[in-house]
């Protein structure tokens, strides 16, 4: 079975993850349309789960710094054990001590187009390319394995953006920060979920920092009000008009 591995490192009776026991059949040629799915996750450290449904189910790469849109930035991609489909949907908390345990948001999702001619062979081999269709990446991808990290049981990958109409050098881990089902940000669901609201924060863009107070004017110095009230008792009083 595909999701032994997955199963093996958690326990359904105390994390609400699902178990993926209603597997769907794996298709020889996909009738519908492929999931897609990155998951940001504060879990001992920060990353973003990438996720591409095949075989009936989620194939999935753990990606440190999240993926970029800059065609000359490669990402590390660490992949990782199958998931279930219905994980696409998992949005929420993982209780501290359990696998995984920390703040898990959907950061987009959509669907995917393989661009090689056969999905098993460029997986072998090591070179997928694809098309996302997602809310907030879109365009062509590739994922290449390399050397130099991982294990043979966990090899590594880069995920690199090719050069088209969705290529930018913006940071959109950063401009896009929030959840696409539910438009909140890490923190706020650990809040609802009940999990470590601070932890789960430092997964989140800084707060911007809230903007000075104008400067008041600087008092006149003691000696200079008393010059000042000595120049004024000094002068003669004014003349007054003598009544008639």
């Amino acid at each position: 079975m595909p999701l032994n591995e997955y199963r093996k490192k958690r326990r359904f009776d105390v994390t609400s993850e699902p178990s993926g026991k209603k597997l769907a059949p794996p298709p020889s040629k996909p009738k519908h349309k492929l999931a897609y799915v990155v998951q940001k996750h504060r879990a001992t450290n920060l990353h973003y789960d990438l996720r591409l449904e095949w075989n009936g189910v989620l194939l999935s790469w753990a990606v440190p710094k999240g993926p970029s849109t800059d065609p000359s930035v490669k990402r590390l991609a660490m992949q990782v054990e199958d998931h279930p489909l219905d994980y696409a949907s998992f949005e929420g908390t993982i209780p501290e001590g359990e696998y995984g345990g920390g703040t898990v948001m959907v950061w987009d999702d959509g669907t995917w187009e393989p661009e090689s001619p056969d999905v098993n062979a460029a997986l072998a081999k090591g070179d997928l390319k694809f098309i996302l269709l997602g809310k907030k990446l879109r365009g062509s991808w590739v994922l290449v394995r390399t050397r130099g990290f991982g294990s043979s049981s966990k090899p590594s990958w880069l995920l690199i953006k090719h050069r088209d109409e969705y290529a930018s050098t913006d940071d959109i881990t950063v401009t896009k920060p929030k959840s696409v089902l539910s438009g909140r940000l890490l923190a706020q669901i650990a809040k609802d979920g009940g999990g470590d609201v601070a932890k789960a924060a430092t997964g989140d863009p800084p707060k911007p920092a809230a903007a000075a107070a104008p400067a008041k004017p600087a008092r006149k110095s003691a000696a200079k009000s008393s010059r000042a009230a000595s120049a004024r008792s000094s002068k003669p009083p004014a003349r007054t008009r003598k009544s008639r």
